[in-house]
C-alpha cells in the first residue's frame, strides 16, 4: 500500500527524541512499500534535521548519518506538485485553513487516491473532512 508521508512523521521516524508507535508502524510500511511525497519534502526534512542540530537536539555526526540514511528510503517525489501550487493546492489550503505546505500533502493524497501519514492534528482533521484515509 503506497501512501503519502509528511515531514512530521518523517521527523518522528528519524529523530531520537520524537519516536512514536505510529511513526514506527509507518516506518515499517515505508521500508516495505515506499511512499509518495510532494516536491519540497526532501528540503523540508533536511531543514528539520538542520534545525535539530542548531537546537542541539542532535550532533553533527548524527545529522550526517541521518541524511545518509534518508537517501536509501523508497520515496517517490511527485513531479506535478508545482503545477498544482496556484490552483488545487491553494484551493485546498483555503478550504481547510491549512498552510500551502500541508495542503500539498493533502492534495497529493487526493489526486493519487492514497492514504496520508501525518502527526499534524490540523492536517489530519482536514484529511478526514476531505475523505482521505489516514494511515
Amino acid at each position: 500500500m503506497t501512501f503519502v508521508i509528511d515531514a512530521s512523521v518523517m521527523a518522528s521516524i528519524v529523530l531520537p527524541d520524537e519516536s512514536s508507535v505510529k511513526a514506527d508502524r509507518v516506518a515499517s510500511i515505508l521500508d516495505a512499500e515506499g511512499a509518495e511525497v510532494p516536491a519540497f519534502f526532501l528540503i523540508e526534512v533536511a531543514n528539520t534535521l538542520l534545525l535539530a542540530v542548531r537546537r542541539r537536539r542532535i550532533d553533527e555526526e548524527t545529522w550526517r548519518r541521518l541524511l545518509e540514511s534518508l537517501t536509501t528510503l523508497k520515496l517517490r517525489v511527485d513531479a506535478e506538485t508545482h503545477a498544482h501550487a496556484w490552483t488545487t493546492i491553494s484551493d485546498v489550503a483555503c478550504r481547510y485553513q491549512l498552510t500551502a505546505y500541508d495542503a500539498a500533502y493533502l492534495e497529493l493524497a487526493q489526486r493519487k487516491a492514497l492514504s496520508l501519514a501525518t502527526l499534524d492534528s490540523r492536517l489530519a482533521e482536514a484529511a478526514r473532512a476531505a475523505g482521505v484515509e489516514l494511515l
